[in-house]
Formats: C-alpha cells, structure tokens, sequence
C-alpha cells in the first residue's frame, strides 16, 4: 500500500524541484529515528500478515468475469462495519491497495509469540474471506488469485467508463481502474514522466502447439506478451509477512536471510502463469511488477551509453543527475545485505564476501551517516535506498520538522519494493502501541485458499525462530541469490529447477567456557537435533515429531522467553561470521532441488521442515498446535516434492484441459469466467482441488458466518412459527440411522435440509 497522505500530489515539473530536499531530509529523518530508537532492546514477537485480492463481476449467462471497481465502495462499508465488532477477539482491517478492483485485509491485531497464536493465523484469514463476501454483490466474486488474466483485453471492465489515460498514456488500460486515492495516479503518471516513456513491461509467451507466433518458423527473438501500464503489476496480489525483532540487529540479520529465502518461498507459491490474455512461459508475478514501477531514465537503465549522449541527458534536478547507472528497478530483488558482524559491528567479512553484485549509492549521504555512528554495512543500505528520487510529493507537506516526521524517509523507504523490507519503527502519534524493528517478507504469491496462505505464514514464521534460536546463516553470493530468482520465474521451477543454497548452515561451534543457551545453540545442539528428526525411528512427516499435551503456553519470542537472552559468550577476536562466509571456498554452497533444500540432503545439510520439527520438538509446543501446525508442514513437504501442484501448474492444467482452449497460447473470456469461478469455489469450500491441497478439505466459507451467530434466548410468534415448520419438513425427509434430522444443514449449502 505505502504511504497514504491527504493532499494534492505534485505535477512532475514541481515535483522535480524538491527532490533533493526531501531526500536530505528522509535521511535526516532516518537519523532522528536512530538516534532515538537504536537502543530499544527485547521487543517481544509480533506478526502479521497481508493478503490481497480482487473483485470481479460475473455474468453466468455470457460466462464473463469482469473487473468490478467498487474496492474503495466495499472497503469503506467492511471499515464501517468492522467498527461494530471491535469488542470480538478476532477482526480485521481493511486498506486500499493500487487497483480500484482490489481490497488488502490484515488481522486487526498483531499474531504474538505464543504457540496457540499460529493457531489464529488461519482462523482470522476464514473471518476476512467471510467478511469480504459478506460486502459483495450476488454476482460478484473475490477469489484469491494473483493476477486478472485478462487485464487490458477486450471488454474487461465491470459497468465501464470513458477511455481515459492521461497518468498512464496505456493503449488498452484506462486510468479509472486505478484506486481512486491521489497517491495512485500520481505513482503512475510520475513513473512515467521520470522514465521518459511509458513503461515497458515483456515477459515470453509460452510456445503450444497451435501459438500464431511461433509459426511458419523459427524467429530471432523469442515472442513476448507486451504490456504498458502499471496496472499490469501493481494489480496484481500477492502474500506478505511482517516480524517485529527484538532490537534493531535482530530485524537486520533476519532481513539478511529472508533475501536469500525470497526467491524459495516464490517458486514454491508460484501462482501467475497469465497475462492480457495469453498463456506466459513464466509462472511468477514478480519480474512483470519490476518492470510496470521501472522509473530509470534511459542512461540509468543502460539504454545510452556514449559520454555525448550522457552529458546531454543530464537533468540536474534528479538524483544522479538522472544519469547514473542504476541495475534494478525499484521493485526486485535486493542489492545488498545489511546486517553487521556478531560482536564485531565493524567486521566486513559477509559484507565484502557475499555482496558481489553493482549497488551503486548515493555517496552525498554516506559520510552524515557514518558520523552518526551507523555502521557500514546499514549506511551502505540507506545511501542505495536514496539513489532514487520521490515519486509522489504533496503540496503543502514538504517543509516538515524532521524530529516529529518520517513522511520524507517514508516516501522513498515505501516505493523501494524489494523483495524483503527493514523497517525501522514509524513516527507515532499520542495513544499509539510501540511499534519496533521489523522485517517484511514480500516475495510469496497469494494462493487459492486460506489453508495454502496460512500455512505458508507459519511455517515461515516458524523458519525465522529457527533462524534466531539455532543462530543459522543461509548466506549466500547475492548473485546467486539473484540467479535464483530468475529460475523461480520458471515454469513449474519447484520441480524443473535447482537453486543454490547454503550447505553448511549451523553457526561455529562456540567456547568450551561459554554457557550453552537456547538463544545461540551451538552447532553440536543442532547437530544432535537434526539428526533426532532423521533417524531412521523418526521422519520429517508431522506424525513423528513429538507433542506436549500441556497447556498451550510455548513461546517464540527469538525462539525463547526474555529470561534466555544472554548472548552468546564467544573467544576474543572471534565476531561469529566466520563459520557462515568462506564464499570462496567449492563447498560454502550447492545447487538443490526443492526437496533437498525442504527435506535435507545427505548428512552435511539437515532441511529446513527438519529444523522446523527440531524447534516445536525443543520448545515443546503443545499437542492442539502441533496438530494443525503439521497439516501445515505436510502440505509444505508434498508441494517441495511435487506431489502436489503449485497453483500456476494447476492454472495451466486447468486451461489446457479447457473444451474451448485452441492450444494457441490464448485465454478467452470463457476460460477466464470458468477458471475464476473456479478458484472462488476452491478458496470457499465448494470445489475440492486434491491436485493442489491433497487429503485437506477445506470448511465450507459462508458469507453468513461473517459476523458470527448470536445465541437468541427468545423467538417472536414468527420466528417460531417458521422454526417449526422447517422441523415439520425435517420430519419427512429421509435419514441414516442413528443421525439427527438438520445435521447436514451444518455442513451444506442445502438451505432446504
């Protein structure tokens, strides 16, 4: 979403006059943040996770599914009405996102560090999907997919407007089905403006049998499917996850690694294998969104080159003079990893080992930085987020006191899209809970069901404590880092492709003087409880890790309660990066396959499902956890093997086994009606999909369940009057023996029952 200010945004001409000033001034904002708030120590856990989705418009009858622009309309009565409900354990918040056809919930409080709290994961997102339908007209449906397979074809819109592109200038997008806040229009038209063009967004059409393009011959460049809006990418949906940190270094060093899990946790999600209406030879969203926020000037992309071209493309106004080669799109991967040494803030061994790729900075900033006693490594990471320009600036809110605001730092911080997001904590006003250090993992596709997202919430929550309390360093060269995200890109990559990966992950083994505590355990610890879960007595499936049935009271606050904390003891000299660098060295890292890098892989590399049921074995997590928490984990285990689909591979089996489908690389808008139906009925309950969830049935989600179902004491004349003739019905209506009449009412749609 980003910062959302009220005001007039403004025109790009404007805007370029105090982009400098508001860069100054986000650093300097920054800095106020750290200085204030760089102690603050033993946050405990919280979390939280964001889904979203959109709104389509159904006619049975033609079999179309069209964009319905009513999210602002749906978002504001599900607010209004979530207003009533405050008093309710579980809620919702609903936030505006860039399409006027989407809709982003979060739980309206943060999940905490308690065990019992994954519990809730699953049980919120059920609340949201009931809630959301609840808003919804009869013929309306909000299945959750990533990407509108038809964007930008044909007939697409919902009670359709006016051509109109004048922040876009797209061919086949009108600007409409933008959100309708300022901020959304202004991205738009600014991207474009500082770009020069309008964006250029190609990813490669898939080649069947009977695709035009690929006939009479073979061609010089592979044909791409060609799209020129930012509502191709920013429309499209996606799961994130946010942790708060105990302190600032926690939130870095899990920032580190969750770079390096990005590219995993995207494969084994991948969810996009269409785009404007074709079928694309990818199965992921991310590189489309790179390409739909590209806002680099042609020097900064690479495009001109010679010193005469550079010199007179030179705009003094923009960062860089707008000449400065940048590699990446402010939405891709990350370029550098952030987190210092352990004990040694100065140590550059992981910063000079494994950042091997170009992250240019701005160098005006580095110095200030430096004074204030930011190490290197964060000051290398803010000087690379402020080589860009704002893209969004609003009249009147310029000129800010830099100890009361973070809007400025905000402003670049929020449109630098990277795969994971360090957030320091947000200005807070009077009244408001403490917010600290956080981490944001963004990578991951929405998927079709709230069991898929909730599963693959926990069980990367779960992965962030088993990266604090067995202390693991999944570093990695970021260039390897970066090659994975490419073949995540690839058609069903979690069984076609190998991914680097770090074969050695425990940490040094610390000092024979040095208390062994749960925070830090050492690597002999890891060792013995890798090698418990695979024992020839004990597997990685859930049904062997062991479960308390003792209250559910286990915590995960950095794995272990506050009263674990003490570091780590380690030998002078010794900064405890060591054990996770050697970049050089053949056997730092290998390639994998998905289910060697999930289940392990001979006796040097453990898995990370093992480490999971290591941990919940080591923090004795209670038995009605455990229970859900394993359907979770074998899901996790069949998807990495390939017994089971990702929702891409099943989208592309679905379409080719279509009676209209051409085999032409072409999706109509009757296959598009059926495959959104269809996904809305998986997400809801009604249609079983064992291709993707296997054995799990999904609970049938009922818009009527919304707001629960208050406990009448008394009925009316006419209520009983109708409760008894609906047990009078009953009474004639055949039954198995042994089963009450009206059972079946509780677990179908058959209303007659």
């Amino acid at each position: 979403m980003g910062l959302l200010v009220d005001g007039q945004p403004l025109p790009p001409e404007d805007l370029k006059v105090v982009n400098a000033y508001i860069r100054q001034h986000g650093v300097q904002q920054f800095i106020n943040t750290w200085r204030r708030l760089k102690n603050v120590q033993n946050d405990e856990l919280k979390f939280g996770d964001e889904i979203e989705c959109g709104i389509f418009a159904v006619d049975s009858e033609k079999r179309t599914a069209k964009l319905s622009i009513r999210g602002a309309e749906i978002r504001t009565q599900l607010s209004e009405r979530e207003k009533d409900h405050r008093h309710e354990a579980e809620g919702c918040t609903w936030h505006p996102e860039f399409g006027a056809w989407m809709v982003e919930s979060t739980p309206s409080r943060p999940y905490t560090g308690y065990a019992a709290d994954l519990l809730r994961i699953e049980r919120n997102m059920v609340i949201r999907r009931r809630r959301l339908l609840s808003a919804l007209r009869d013929n309306e449906i909000a299945p959750t997919v990533t990407c509108y397979p038809l964007m930008g074809v044909g007939d697409f819109i919902d009670d359709p407007k006016p051509f109109e592109v004048p922040a876009s200038q797209s061919d086949c997008v009108p600007d409409y089905v933008i959100n309708p806040h300022p901020r959304f229009a202004a991205l738009t038209r600014d991207i474009r403006t500082r770009r020069g063009s309008k964006v250029d967004i190609q990813v490669p059409l898939f080649h069947d049998s009977n695709t035009p393009e690929f006939q009479g011959g073979a061609t010089s460049a592979h044909p791409t499917i060609q799209m020129d809006a930012m509502a191709f990418g920013m429309g499209m949906c996606c799961l994130q996850v946010t942790f708060q940190a105990r302190d600032v270094d926690e939130s870095r060093y899990m920032y580190d690694q969750m770079a390096v899990l990005a590219p995993i946790m995207m494969a084994m999600t991948a969810a996009t294998p269409f785009f404007k209406g074709r079928v694309a030879d990818i199965d992921a969203r991310w590189t489309v969104i790179s390409q739909s926020v590209d806002d680099r000037t042609p020097a900064e992309r690479g495009v001109i080159t010679s010193p005469e071209e550079l010199q007179a493309a030179e705009d003094p106004l923009l960062a860089g003079k707008g000449v400065k080669r940048i590699p990446k799109s402010r939405y891709d991967s990350i370029s550098t990893y952030i987190y210092h040494c352990k004990g040694e803030p100065d140590c550059q061994r992981t910063f000079a080992e494994y950042n091997d790729i170009p992250c240019p900075v701005a160098e005006e900033f580095f110095e200030t930085l430096r004074a204030e006693g930011i190490d290197e490594n964060l000051a290398h990471h803010i000087c690379h987020l402020f080589i860009r320009d704002p893209i969004v600036a609003y009249a009147g809110k310029i000129e800010l006191n830099d100890e009361e605001s973070t809007d400025h730092f905000e402003s670049i911080q929020s449109t630098n899209w990277q795969s994971c997001r360090w957030k320091p904590p947000p200005q807070l006003q009077a009244g408001d809970a403490h917010i600290g250090w956080r981490a944001e993992f963004r990578s991951m596709e929405v998927q079709l069901t709230d069991f898929e997202n909730a599963a693959f919430t926990v069980f990367f929550m779960l992965l962030t404590r088993c990266m604090l309390a067995f202390d693991i360093g999944f570093y990695i060269p970021l260039s390897k880092v970066d090659e994975n995200m490419r073949r995540a890109h690839l058609r069903d990559a979690v069984n076609t492709q190998k991914f680097f990966f770090r074969k050695h992950i425990a940490p040094p083994a610390d000092s024979t003087d040095a208390p062994v505590i749960p925070m830090s355990l050492s690597s002999d610890r890891l060792a013995d409880l890798a090698a418990a879960m695979a024992s020839p007595s004990s597997s990685s499936s859930a049904a062997a890790a062991p479960a308390s049935s003792s209250p559910p009271q286990a915590t995960f606050s950095s794995g272990f309660s506050s009263a674990q904390t003490t570091p780590t003891k380690r030998k002078a000299g010794d900064c405890g990066c060591a054990g996770r660098t050697q970049a050089s060295q053949e056997d730092a890292f290998e390639e994998m396959t998905m289910a060697e890098i999930f289940l392990g892989k001979e006796d040097y590399y453990p898995g990370l499902l093992p480490l999971i049921y290591a941990y919940l074995e080591f923090i004795n997590c209670d038995a009605t956890t455990m229970e859900r928490v394993s359907l979770y984990l074998e899901f996790i285990e069949k998807r990495a093997t390939g017994e089971l689909m990702t929702p891409a591979t099943w989208m592309r089996r679905f379409v080719d086994q279509h009676p209209e489908y051409q085999h032409d690389s072409v999706i109509t808008p009757q296959i598009a009606h059926d495959l959104l139906t269809t996904c809305h009925g998986i997400g809801t309950g009604e249609i079983p999909c064992p291709e993707i969830l296997g054995d799990v049935v999904i609970d049938r989600v009922r818009k009527e369940d919304a707001y629960g179902s208050f406990l009448h004491g008394h009925l009316n004349s006419q209520e009983r009057a109708a409760l008894i003739a609906t047990l009078v019905k009953r009474a004639n209506q055949p039954r198995s023996a042994n089963v009450a009449r009206g059972k079946a009412r509780l677990t179908t749609t058959d209303k007659s029952l």
